[in-house]
């Protein structure tokens, strides 16, 4: 019988040793399961909630269940998706009390980089290259706030198959649709992509005309500024409860110019100092040691579209900015 001991206690830490292998490959996962949950839901703490839950329910699994799983990453996947697809309904509720503007969070351009474009699942190859969107394109203010026109299916659909390549055989399970009418929320979706498109304009002139803005901005030409703007420019400003901020939609060149040479006058000491974003060319507001938020812009061929100002310190918290304080702006 002592004769066995030895064996079984093989036995026993070769299983171990499997059980640890697999807790690191389901572990490995983690970052691309945040780079997903991020584009459905658009702030990283919701993402990290949905991934979170995602775990919960993997480990509530049966060890038998878990081994039956041939692809744990896509298993991963899908329950993502679905609590992504259950929580976007609760998240919009959420939003229409949060106090003046929402917007989604922005994020460093490379925070996820190598996690998107590469198919999530079993290997089966994506759509078209050519309908699919860019990598830093995903995480930008200008596609995440077209996202958030979708419907929840739709958005789960078009993050599942154009930025990840997932088949729509697969996304069907997720949505609860047949494979055809996903094909039409995909089709739905980039439609949206679309309307939210201005005339594209490249990331050099895009920062050449970021630049000009902030030089025409801190040296007070109002003329300048305005020479810079679309006819349609709207600017927009998420405090989120914790900065007293602009409560609407600053609509228009005069007053989007007005607006923001008022700020500068009212804190002369503020800075804007150079980020690189996802949009392209950004600038942090800083005060002394004090950084107040992140300004990125769209931009097209009438020049300036949309400019977004992030001031809610909880989602700042992936910028090397230092200390945030309150301020009004």
């Amino acid at each position: 019988m002592s004769e066995g001991l030895p064996n079984a206690s093989a036995e026993s830490a070769g299983a171990e040793c499997a059980e640890s292998r697999g807790l690191d490959s389901v572990m490995a996962e983690r970052r691309r399961l945040l780079s997903l949950a991020f584009r459905m839901m658009g702030t990283l703490a919701d993402a990290e909630d949905v991934v979170q839950e995602t775990y919960v329910r993997w480990y509530r699994l049966e060890p038998e269940e878990r081994d039956a799983i041939a692809v744990p990453s896509a298993w991963l996947t899908r329950v993502a998706s679905r609590i992504s697809l259950d929580l976007l309904g609760s998240a919009r509720a959420r939003r229409e009390t949060y106090v003046g503007q929402w917007l989604p969070e922005p994020v460093p351009a490379d925070l996820f980089a190598g996690t998107a474009n590469t198919p999530l699942n079993s290997g089966h190859s994506s759509a078209d290259p050519v309908e699919r969107v860019t990598l830093d394109e995903t995480v930008s203010m200008a596609l995440l706030t077209v996202l958030e026109a979708m419907t929840p299916a739709e958005r789960v659909t078009f993050v599942l198959h154009d930025v990840f390549g997932v088949p729509f055989d697969e996304i069907a399970g997720v949505v609860g649709r047949s494979a055809a009418a996903t094909r039409q929320l995909a089709t739905s979706a980039r439609r949206h992509v679309r309307r939210g498109r201005r005339a594209e304009v490249s990331p050099h002139q895009h920062d050449d005309v970021v630049r000009a803005f902030r030089d025409a901005a801190v040296g007070g030409d109002i003329e300048d500024l305005l020479r810079l703007l679309a006819p349609d420019v709207e600017l927009r400003v998420d405090g989120g409860g914790f900065v007293n901020a602009a409560p609407r939609v600053i609509g228009g060149p005069d007053h989007v110019a007005r607006w923001f040479l008022g700020v500068l006058r009212k804190q002369p000491a503020l800075r804007l100092e150079r980020r690189d974003t996802a949009d392209g060319l950004g600038y942090v507001l800083r005060n002394g040691e004090d950084g107040h938020g992140i300004a990125t812009f769209d931009v097209s061929d009438d020049g300036i579209t949309h400019v977004w100002l992030m001031l809610n310190p909880m989602k700042l918290t992936h910028w090397p900015l230092g200390r945030f304080s309150g301020s009004r702006v």
